[in-house]
């Protein structure tokens, strides 16, 4: 598994240019391949089960990873969600954990990236009941659950996750992409 993030876009378009990126440097394809959807959504290669990839973007952010197996990835903008949504989407271990954290938003931010890394790694996308989504508690280093690899990763306003069936690498590649501003 391999993982590449960037900043400083100025669209949502842009993010498919760190895709590109990635799959040039880690599989020499170029240019991209076409993209196409499964059923629930999750973008993929069609005809080509051996390269897996997911990808997102927050703000200015994006994140993507690559794989030989089913794989997820989320990175969110550090923000005050709404006040209810914890409570909804979090089990009671998760709630205990949150309030035991010194920045209750930054650490529901990094939960929630790792319970979206999960439900798109399946490819459901997100279940309407997330609570029942079981994702490891944030903590340094790789965590494995129900067969899966997960980290997590806070960052300055930011938080991201991926789960996979590959172990993940401590660190991701921090690319300065060549994009122009629409």
């Amino acid at each position: 598994m391999v993982i590449y993030y960037t900043k400083g876009l100025t669209s949502r378009a842009q993010a498919r240019g760190l895709l590109a990126l990635a799959v040039r440097e880690t599989w020499g394809l170029s240019p991209l391949p076409e993209i196409a959807r499964r059923e629930g959504g999750k973008p993929c290669f069609p005809g080509r089960e051996d390269l897996q990839f997911n990808l997102s973007h927050s703000g200015d952010l994006a994140l993507c990873a690559l794989d030989g197996a089913p794989v997820g990835v989320d990175i969110q903008i550090v923000k005050e969600w709404r006040p209810g949504l914890p409570k909804r989407v979090c089990s009671p271990e998760e709630l205990a954990w949150l309030e035991g954290q010194p920045e209750f938003w930054p650490a529901f931010t990094l939960l929630w990236a790792l319970k979206e890394a999960r439900a798109k790694e399946s490819g459901e996308g997100l279940p309407a009941i997330l609570r029942g989504l079981p994702v490891p508690l944030p903590g340094e280093g790789p965590a494995r659950l129900d067969g899966l690899w997960f980290r997590s990763w806070p960052g300055p306003g930011w938080a991201a996750a991926v789960c996979g069936h590959s172990e993940p690498p401590e660190k991701f590649f921090d690319k300065v992409l060549d994009i122009p501003t629409v």
